[in-house]
Order: C-alpha cells, then structure tokens, then sequence
C-alpha cells in the first residue's frame, strides 16, 4: 500500500491544519488517488482555491455531490470520485425541512428573519453543518470513503468539537429559559430564577425586549425538533471519533508553521483526539548531485553559474530538513509523519493531483 493510500484506507480522512499549507489540495489528492485504486469517494471541500475549483468542476455547482470525469486517468473498477463543495446554509434549511412537524413550520422557521440570520452568520453554524454534512454522505450509503478538508486551524477545531458543542447546546439552560413563554417574559421577575434574569436583561441591553420576543418566538418553533438535532450531533460526534477515522494533520516545513502545528497539536489533544500522521507539504525535490554539472558538456561560465544555484538550494534543503526534524517531534509520541512533494505552481489539472499524491512518502 503506498503511503498516500494508507492516509485513505479507513472510511473517513479529515484534513487539518493552519491556514495557506495546502490541505485542500493534499485532501483532493488524497481522494482522488483513493479513487483511482478502485473506491467510491466523496470529497468535500469547504473553501477551496479558484483553480482547485475549476480542476474539481465545482464552480457553479449546488451544494450536492457530483461526479468528477476519471476516465483519462483510468481507475480501477469501481473507482469513482465525487466532489461537493460545502453550503452551511443550504445545509441547515435541509436540517429544518427534514425535522419540521409540518409543512406550515418549516415554511414558518425558513422564513423567520432571526432563522435566516443564525443560519448564515451565527459563529459555529458553519461547524456544525460540515458536520451535518459528512453525516448525510456517510448515510447516503454510496461511497466507501470520505474526505474533507477544513478551515485554518482553530476554526477546524471548532469543527470537530461541533458536534459535543451542539449536544451541550440542545440540553442548556439557557436554550429552555430562551423558549419561555413571552408572557412569563413580561411578568413579574419572581417567576424566573437568577439564571434567568441574567439572560433576558443580556438581551435586553442589546436589543430591547421585541428582540428577546422575536428570538423566543423562533426557539419555540424549534421545539420538537431538538430529539432530532440531539440525535444527529451525537452520530456527528461518534462518527469523528471513529477508529476508522483517520485525522491528517497538514503543515509546511516552515519556522512560522511550526508553533501553529505544536498548538493544533495540544488543542486536538485536549479534546481527546490525535492525528494519525502528519503530512509536511510542498517539500523541496532532491537536488542533483554536483558531479552531474561537471560531467555535463556546457560552457564552463554556465557551470559556474549551476554550481553557485546548487549550493544556495543545498542550503535551503538543509534548513528544510531541521525543520523537518522539528516538526516531527511535535507530538509526544511523534506521529508517523510524511512529505509531498512541492509542486512548484498551483495544481491545475487532475494529473496534478495525481502527482502529488504519488509524491507522498515517508519522511526520513
């Protein structure tokens, strides 16, 4: 099994890590090239670069799944590649129309102007619906792998804790005291205990009571609906928590990289969880060896010339390398690490994706 595949070999891939290191690209080679040795694969990708787009087909595309043409590149049987590009919102209304008691409700709850502005701007929803997401893909049935990439690094934590954050969220004080009534609202304080004070004079000072009455009124619309969000969050959870989940944990080997990943690190294990390796992009390819230049027939100013680039890239590779070494020490039990090759440009092309994937080897 190659080293790219053995990231693959489970049912879910999730790829971390600080911002700019390329883990779309490494999640899409990664997929792709699972795809290619003969599984159903289903990539999501949450804010992918315009050429990446383009090489995925994904610009313009609904949020649904869609077929990703492989037949240049000749896969396996049964190999297939499906790529979807996350809508938190459009993935919400779905959470809604699916729970909604009835017609009239989820009508009412789409509709709701405090709905349509949690729904796309209330810190977390994002999270939590990449989450929901992988949950709908996963009991669709039709693919053997998924594999998603994620936000920069803390907001992929709070991806993976999305789940346990909703749970805690549903069963909340502060959810029940939202769905009081708007009359116990407007009567006497000794109805509500201090908690509850706390909360309605919060909205109060922000918005006055109207708001607090607009907000209660679309909690209690959700009501009913919370049995089936709680159960969705904690198959969420137990899915990313799976032995056959496989945490991928990107970086590069640069100086400004390496505190980022020790943090993301020590954060993923303060949440109980723990990448299954660590993949260093956009590595420097070797260098030719210096008897090359000399065996070759070139004018002896251009030899020059490649002798000087040699030894400033030599240089670079040797100050890649301790970084390397570094990295690989991250982790108190130094997680089984990687290298993929850099590219030396934007992939562009699925044979792009395919060469880095099979660039992917052992460091060291």
């Amino acid at each position: 099994m190659s080293a790219a595949l053995s990231l693959t070999a489970g049912r879910l891939t999730i790829c971390l890590g600080p911002g700019g290191v390329g883990k779309t690209t490494i999640g899409a080679a990664l997929a792709l090239d699972a795809a290619l040795s003969g599984r159903a694969v289903d990539v999501m990708t949450i804010d992918p670069a315009p050429r990446l787009l383009d090489t995925l087909n994904l610009q313009g595309r609904p949020a649904t799944p869609h077929d990703v043409a492989l037949t240049v590149l000749k896969p396996r049987v049964g190999g297939r590649l499906r790529a979807l590009r996350l809508d938190p919102k459009r993935m919400f209304d779905r959470l809604i129309e699916r729970y909604a008691p009835s017609t009239a409700a989820r009508d009412a709850i789409l509709g709701d102007r405090i709905y349509r502005g949690l729904s796309t701007a209330l810190a977390g929803v994002a999270d939590y619906m990449a989450a929901e997401q992988l949950l709908d893909l996963r009991q669709e049935g039709v693919s053997e792998l998924i594999v998603l990439d994620t936000p920069p690094a803390h907001e992929a934590i709070d991806f993976l804790d999305a789940p346990r954050r909703m749970l805690e969220l549903l069963s909340s004080r502060a959810l029940t005291l939202l769905g009081a009534s708007r009359e116990m609202a407007r009567g006497p304080r000794g109805i509500f205990d201090f908690a509850a004070r706390a909360v309605l004079t919060a909205f109060d000072r922000l918005a006055g009571l109207h708001l607090l009455a607009d907000v209660q009124a679309f909690v209690q619309s959700l009501e009913g609906m919370y049995a089936g969000f709680a159960e969705r969050a904690a198959l969420a959870q137990a899915m990313i928590r799976e032995p056959t989940t496989t945490l991928v944990l990107v970086a590069t080997a640069e100086p400004q990289r390496i505190e980022q990943t020790r943090e993301f690190v020590s954060a993923l294990n303060r949440l109980g969880l723990r990448p299954g390796a660590l993949v260093i992009n956009r590595v420097m390819p070797a260098l030719p060896d210096i008897e090359e230049i000399h065996r070759a027939r070139l004018p002896a100013s251009l030899k020059r010339k490649l002798q000087r680039n040699l030894a400033d890239f030599s240089a670079l590779k040797a100050r890649e390398a301790a970084w390397l070494e570094t990295m690989r020490d991250l982790s108190p039990n130094r997680l089984p690490t990687l290298i993929a090759q850099d590219l030396g440009r934007e992939p562009e092309t699925l044979k792009d994706l395919v060469r880095i994937a099979r660039s992917i080897r052992t460091a060291g």
